[in-house]
């Protein structure tokens, strides 16, 4: 069983990637209301909601548990993406490294791809592999679309 690696997937979405982008570059405050089932709260420890840097604590349900991530957004910009670092929490308790980014790519008429490049260290050899939390990373992803669509001016 390796002891790192790096997952990476394309997610098809309706709603275009600026406002993709948008919503996960500085609009993390509003994930409760628009995936509730996943994401319970968003707050900033260090920073603020739009500035490269900060430092934001999630408070999400996986697979009926409640977790916690403390991590530090990087973006970007000029390629509408968004790298999260984890810091801290449930999914660092297993991982060494965790580095999480969603890059937005115009595709055809008005949506996009999401591309998840997930790169990850174990802890030790005999923590799983984060399969699970890339699974998760992609729902994330694919229920934020529907309620980008629901409110598209």
């Amino acid at each position: 069983m390796a002891m790192s690696g790096t997952y990476v997937t394309d997610v098809p979405l309706k709603g275009s990637a600026e406002k993709h982008y948008k919503r996960w570059r500085s609009e993390n405050h509003l994930a409760p209301d628009a995936i509730g089932h996943l994401i319970q709260g968003v707050t900033v420890h260090e920073g603020d909601w739009d500035s490269h840097g900060t430092i934001k604590i999630w408070n999400y349900t996986r697979d009926g548990k409640e977790e916690v991530l403390k991590e530090r957004i990087e973006i970007d910009d000029e390629n509408m993406a968004v790298t999260i670092n984890g810091l801290d929490g449930h999914v660092m308790e297993l991982l060494k490294v965790y580095v999480t980014t969603f890059h937005f790519i115009p595709e055809f008429e008005d949506g996009c791809v999401c591309k998840i490049t997930m790169i990850w260290e174990k802890r030790t050899e005999d923590s799983p592999e984060p399969i699970e939390f890339m699974k998760f990373v992609e729902k994330m992803i694919a229920d934020m679309d529907d309620h980008i669509l629901q409110n598209q001016e």
